[in-house]
C-alpha cells in the first residue's frame, strides 16, 4: 500500500475505504491509515482522480468534491454494515424452507403409507423395465399388504369393544376390592371406612399431579420438537434454491448417494429420465452408492431408451449436478447398454496424485508379475503387465507418455534377468539414463540412426523366430519364469520404441520398420518379448493398424479426437465411454486412461513420475542399483553376449552392379531384384525401381540407351565408370 495513496488498495475482492477527513493529516505525517471497511467497487487511477478533481473544481470547487467523496464513503460504509442483515435474512429463509419441505416430506410419506404408494411405484418401475419377475413379486406384496390392512380394519371394532370390556372389568374389580377392604375396616374399626376412600382419592390425585408435572414440559416443547424434526427432514433433502445459498453452503460438499445421483441425472433433461422420475418411479440400483477408495461407486439401470453411452457423452453436465470437476466423474457402460457404471471421486481427492515411485530407493521386480505403474482414481496401486503382452501408449506432447515409458522400463531394469532395448528416433534426453542398462540403445533422428534402429528390429525379428524353435525344443507353449532364469536364451526382452511415428513414417526405412513391428507384436508375445510403442498421435498413417489391434495394453493420455482414442484403447472405446478425450491437457498431466491392466474394461490411472532432470535425477540411482543386482547374481548384462549387428550406412552402387552383372547387357528393370538379392539387408534396394536406377546411373556417368524401350545396361560402361571412380578416389587421397 502506497503512503501517497492511503485510500487505495489492489485487493481483487474489493477496495479498502478510509476516513477521508483524516487524509490530509495522514499525508502530512506520512502515516498509514487503518482500514475501516472492505467494500466491493472500482477504484480510480491517479490520472482519473486528477481529471475528476479538475472537472468538478471548474464546477464549484474542490471542497464540494471532497464533501461528495466523504458522503459516498459514508454511504458505502452503511451499505456494507447491512450485509449481515442480508446474510441473516437468507439464513432465515433457507431454514424456513427446510421446515416446509420437511412437513411436505412427512405428508408424502403419510400419503404413501395410506395408499401403498411404495408398492405402486415399484410395480410401475417393474412395468417400465419389462421385468415380469419383479412385477409379479411386487404385485403379490401389494396384495398381501392390502389383505393385512383389511384384516386390521375389520378387527378394529372387536379390539375397541374388548378394550372397553377390559377397562370396565378392571374398574369394577378395583371398586369391589376397595369396597371389601373398606367394609372390613368398618367392621373392625368403626369410623375408618371414609378414611380408606379418602386415601385412595388422595393417591389418585397425586398420580394425576405427577403426570401433569412431567407431561407439561413435553407438551409445551412438542411444537418446537416437531419444527426441529421437520427442519432436519428438509435439510436431509437439501433442496434449498441456489439464490438462498450462503458462501459456506456453496463451499460445502454434497453426499453422493442415490438421491444425489437421481437428481443429477434428472438435471440432464433427457426426456425418458425426466418422464420416468416425474411419475415417481425410483431408479433401479444394481449396486447402491457405496464408498470405493477415494470416491463413491454405483451401478444402476437407466430407464428404457437411455443408454449409458448417452450419459457418458455428457460427463461434464453430469459432473455439475454432482458438484464435481469433470475429471472426478466417470460414467461408463456396464454389462448392458442400459446399465450405467458410475464412479465419483471425493472432492479434491485426485489432487493427491500418484505419489512417489514405490521402488525409488529399494526393492526389485519379478517381471512375470508386472511392474509398478501408478494409482487408480480409487487410490489403489496398479501394475503394468509385461509378459505375454505388448503396449501402445500415446497422447498430446507434455502429458506424461515418456514418464509412463520410464516407469515400465525402470521396473523391467530391476529384474536382473530382463534385457532392455531402447530406440529413440529423436534428439531426446529422456532415456539417456537407461543407456548403461541397455543391450541396444539408439538416440537420434538422422538417417543413419533410423537405419540402425531398422537393423536392431531385424535382429529382434530374427530373435522371435529362434525363440520359437527353443520353445519347441523345451516343449513349452510360452516362456516361463523357470525358463527365463535358466540361461537358455529365453530371458525376457523389453523393447521400447519412443516417438515411434518418426521411425514408421521415415521415407526410406519406414515401410520395413512397420512390417517388422507388426510381426514382432504378433509373434513375440509368448516368447517373452515385450514391445512398447510410444507415440504422440496414433493414426493409420503413423501406426500400423495390425500393431494397434495386437497391443493388449493401451495407455492414453489426453488426446484430441476419437480416432486417436480408439487407436490406443481399442475399437469402440470412445463410444463406450472410455475416453481420453475428456482429459484436459495440462490440468490432467500424468493422468491416463489404460486398458488391459486389470479386469476392468478401462481404468483411470495417475502415473508415477520419474524425473531425469540434472537437479533431481531419479532414474540413474535405479539403474545403478539394477546393475549391482545383476553383478551380485553373477550374471552378465542380459543381451550383451551377442554382438550388436553391423549397420550399413552406405553402399557403392557401381560395385554392387559389377558383382551381379556378367558379360552381357541386362535390362535396367531386372537389376533392382538382383541388387536386393545381393544385399538383402540394404533397404534402399528393396524399393528400387528401374527408372530410379536409371536416374542414379546417369548421375554416376553411366548412360543407359533406350534400345527398343528395354533400356539395357552394359556391364562394360558400368565397369568403366567404376574405374573412373576409383581413379578419382586415388587422386583425392593424394
Amino acid at each position: 500500500m502506497s503512503s501517497t495513496q492511503p485510500d487505495r488498495t489492489d485487493n481483487d475482492a474489493g477496495a479498502t475505504v478510509y476516513d477521508l477527513s483524516a487524509r490530509r493529516a495522514a499525508a502530512a505525517t506520512s502515516t498509514e491509515l487503518e482500514p475501516q471497511h472492505v467494500v466491493e467497487g472500482v477504484l480510480l487511477t491517479d490520472e482519473e482522480n486528477a481529471a475528476l478533481d479538475r472537472r468538478i473544481e471548474r464546477n464549484g470547487g474542490i471542497a464540494r468534491v471532497r464533501h461528495a467523496r466523504a458522503t459516498v464513503a459514508r454511504t458505502v460504509q452503511v451499505v456494507r454494515q447491512h450485509e449481515p442483515t442480508v446474510k441473516a435474512t437468507r439464513t432465515v429463509l433457507s431454514n424456513s424452507l427446510y421446515v416446509v419441505q420437511g412437513f411436505e416430506s412427512w405428508a408424502r410419506r403419510l400419503w404413501d403409507a395410506g395408499t401403498l404408494g411404495v408398492y405402486r411405484r415399484q410395480i410401475k418401475a417393474a412395468e417400465a423395465m419389462g421385468d415380469q419377475e419383479a412385477l409379479q413379486d411386487w404385485t403379490e406384496r401389494k396384495e398381501l399388504a392390502q389383505e393385512r390392512r383389511h384384516r386390521r380394519l375389520m378387527d378394529l371394532p372387536g379390539m375397541a369393544a374388548g378394550l372397553a370390556r377390559v377397562t370396565a372389568g378392571s374398574i369394577a374389580v378395583l371398586l369391589m376390592v376397595l369396597l371389601v377392604i373398606s367394609t372390613l375396616v368398618q367392621v373392625t374399626d368403626t369410623g375408618r371406612f371414609l378414611a380408606v376412600w379418602e386415601g385412595v382419592l388422595d393417591a389418585i390425585g397425586w398420580i394425576i399431579t405427577a403426570v401433569t408435572v412431567v407431561w407439561t414440559p413435553f407438551v409445551l416443547s412438542l411444537p418446537a420438537l416437531i419444527l426441529l424434526g421437520a427442519w432436519r427432514e428438509g435439510r436431509r433433502l437439501g433442496r434449498a434454491p441456489g439464490w438462498l445459498a450462503t458462501a459456506a453452503d456453496a463451499d460445502a460438499d454434497v453426499t453422493i448417494d442415490e438421491t444425489t445421483i437421481a437428481r443429477a441425472l434428472e438435471a440432464l433433461r433427457i426426456p425418458q429420465i425426466t418422464a420416468y422420475i416425474k411419475q415417481g418411479l425410483p431408479l433401479q440400483y444394481i449396486t447402491t452408492a457405496r464408498k470405493d477408495g477415494r470416491g463413491t461407486h454405483a451401478v444402476l439401470r437407466l430407464p428404457a431408451g437411455v443408454t449409458a453411452e448417452k450419459i457418458a457423452r455428457r460427463r461434464g453436465d453430469l459432473a455439475t449436478g454432482l458438484h464435481r470437476l469433470s475429471k472426478e466423474v466417470w460414467p461408463t457402460t456396464g454389462s448392458e447398454a442400459g446399465i450405467l457404471d458410475l464412479w465419483v471421486a471425493d472432492k479434491g481427492a485426485l489432487a493427491e496424485g500418484a505419489g512417489a515411485y514405490p521402488l525409488l530407493h529399494e526393492g526389485s521386480v519379478d517381471i512375470f508379475k508386472g511392474v509398478p505403474f501408478g494409482r487408480t482414481l480409487r487410490g489403489e496401486p496398479i501394475t503394468c503387465p509385461v509378459l505375454e503382452r505388448n503396449t501402445i501408449g500415446g497422447g498430446m506432447p507434455g502429458q506424461g507418455k515418456s514418464s509412463a515409458a520410464r516407469c515400465v522400463m525402470a521396473g523391467a531394469a530391476l529384474d536382473p534377468t530382463a534385457e532392455l532395448r531402447i530406440w529413440v528416433p529423436d534428439a531426446n534426453f529422456d532415456f539417456e539414463a537407461f543407456k548403461p542398462r541397455c543391450s541396444r540403445y539408439v538416440m537420434g533422428a538422422e538417417d543413419e540412426k533410423i537405419a540402425e534402429i531398422l537393423e536392431h528390429l531385424r535382429e529382434l525379428h530374427e530373435e522371435v523366430q529362434s525363440r520359437g524353435e527353443l520353445l519347441i525344443k523345451h516343449e513349452e507353449p510360452a516362456v516361463t519364469r523357470k525358463l527365463a532364469s535358466a540361461g537358455v536364451g529365453l530371458h525376457p526382452i523389453v523393447a521400447l520404441l519412443e516417438e515411434a511415428h518418426v521411425a514408421i513414417q521415415h521415407a526410406t526405412y519406414g515401410a520395413e520398420i512397420s512390417q517388422l513391428l507388426v510381426d514382432i507384436v504378433r509373434l513375440g508375445r509368448k516368447r517373452a518379448i515385450h514391445l512398447f510403442l510410444s507415440t504422440q498421435a496414433p493414426t493409420k498413417d503413423s501406426m500400423p493398424r495390425d500393431v494397434t489391434r495386437n497391443c493388449s495394453n493401451g495407455i492414453a493420455f489426453a488426446v484430441g479426437d476419437h480416432v486417436a482414442n480408439d487407436a490406443l484403447l481399442g475399437q469402440g472405446a470412445y463410444a463406450a465411454g472410455h475416453r481420453a478425450t475428456e482429459l484436459i491437457p495440462g490440468t490432467d498431466k500424468g493422468t491416463a486412461v489404460v486398458k488391459g491392466f486389470s479386469g476392468e474394461r478401462s481404468e483411470i490411472v495417475q502415473v508415477y513420475f520419474l524425473d531425469v532432470s540434472r537437479n533431481n535425477d531419479q532414474v540413474t540411482p535405479i539403474i545403478t542399483r539394477s546393475l549391482a543386482a545383476i553383478e551380485a547374481a553373477g550374471r552378465g548384462l542380459p543381451g550383451t553376449a551377442m554382438a550388436a549387428p553391423v549397420v550399413e550406412v552406405s553402399r557403392n552402387l557401381l560395385e554392387d552392379l559389377d558383382a551381379v552383372m556378367g558379360e552381357e547387357p541386362i535390362r535396367v528393370a531386372d537389376l533392382p531384384a538382383l541388387l536386393a538379392q545381393h544385399a538383402p539387408r540394404w533397404t534402399p534396394y528393396r524399393s528400387l525401381t528401374g527408372k530410379a536406377l536409371r536416374d542414379q546411373l546417369a548421375e554416376l556417368g553411366v548412360k543407359v540407351p533406350s534400345t527398343k524401350n528395354t533400356y539395357p545396361v552394359d556391364p562394360v560402361t558400368v565397369r568403366d565408370a567404376l574405374a573412373r571412380q576409383a581413379t578419382a578416389d586415388l587422386d583425392d587421397e593424394s
